[in-house]
Parts: structure tokens; sequence; C-alpha cells
């Protein structure tokens, strides 16, 4: 049986050349095949929230985008000012360069912040796969879990590689019953 997978699709544009127009065409395509949401830069998301009024697509935008070496208080700040431009979902980038230093206080404390600053909307963490040992997806989705994330990410796209199979079925299993992974 065909499955109506538009509704899973977050429809993304984060190219730093983006204008108004690419966003406009964006909304535009979300609303029409009713995607769950458009992705932008936290500089769009009044204007694409403005656009999508109405409509059933959410607005999400990117924190701590596309390293996740920003300041935790910064991150906060960012997902809390999305949130109040109408942002439904954040995607936050976690600090890479702290779990690979076996930092996870540190990396838990930065994905709090977030969960807390995000208001009960979506929150999403891109772990970014490619840099990390098996155990430091296993450790850094636990983490994910025990801060109430709502996803785990593989990847920013901007890295190195994207998602595997492999990864995704390590992530579900980490992350546990509560955290889905994208």
């Amino acid at each position: 049986k065909f499955m109506n997978i538009a509704k899973y699709i977050d429809h993304t544009i984060l190219k730093p050349i983006a204008q108004r127009k690419d966003i406009e065409q964006l909304c535009l395509e979300a609303k029409e095949h009713n995607f769950a949401s458009v992705c932008v830069n936290p500089c769009w998301v009044s204007y694409a929230s403005k656009l999508l009024e109405g409509s059933s697509v959410k607005v999400c935008t990117v924190i701590g985008f596309p390293l996740g070496a920003n300041d935790s208080k910064v991150k906060a700040f960012e997902a809390k000012t999305a949130i109040e431009q109408g942002a439904g979902e954040v995607d936050m980038v976690i600090n890479i360069g702290a779990l690979k230093a076996g930092e996870y206080d540190l990396v838990k404390s930065d994905i709090a912040a977030v969960r807390a600053a995000s208001q009960g909307e979506v929150l999403k963490v891109i772990i970014e796969t490619s840099y990390l040992t098996n155990e430091e997806k296993q450790k850094v989705c636990q983490i994910c879990a025990e801060c109430g994330a709502d996803f785990v990410k593989t990847s920013t796209g901007f890295s190195q590689s994207g998602a595997t199979a492999e990864d995704v079925a390590l992530m579900a299993k980490a992350a546990g019953p509560k955290v889905k992974v994208k």
C-alpha cells in the first residue's frame, strides 16, 4: 500500500546564498505537497512563518549550524528567538569537539540548554555521524534521550558524508523508544 511520505519531509534550503524568492518557492512547494515543515536559516524564520500562516506546514530552523561550536548560551538564545518568530521545530548541532574529547557533561548541558529554550517545541539534535565512532554515536544518542530530545539526526549535509543505514539502526537502538531518528 502506498504511504503518504510527504508528511515526513522537511523541505529544506540552508544555502548561504538563499534569497527571499527562494524562501517563497520553498514555502509554496511545502504547502502544495503538504510537507511536514520547511527548514530555513534563522534569518528567514519570521518570513517563512508569515508565508505559511494558516497551513499545516511548520517552520523549522537550525541552531549552531553547521559546526555546533557556538556557546550553549548563544544556542539557547538562538532557539528562543526562533520560536518567538514562529519556528515550531529546532534542529541543533551538538558540540562535536566536546563529544570527541569525552566532555559529556558539556555536551549534555549544551543540549539541555536548547531543550529548555525551545519551550516544548520539537527538538532535533544533529550529531554529525561522519565524525564519530560507533561508541560516540551511542553515547550522544543516550545523552539526547536523557535531555528529552524528540529526534536525533545523522548529519547537517555539510560534513564529509551523510546518513548510512547502519548509523540509523545504531542510533535508533541507542536512543531508545522515546527518541525518533531522522
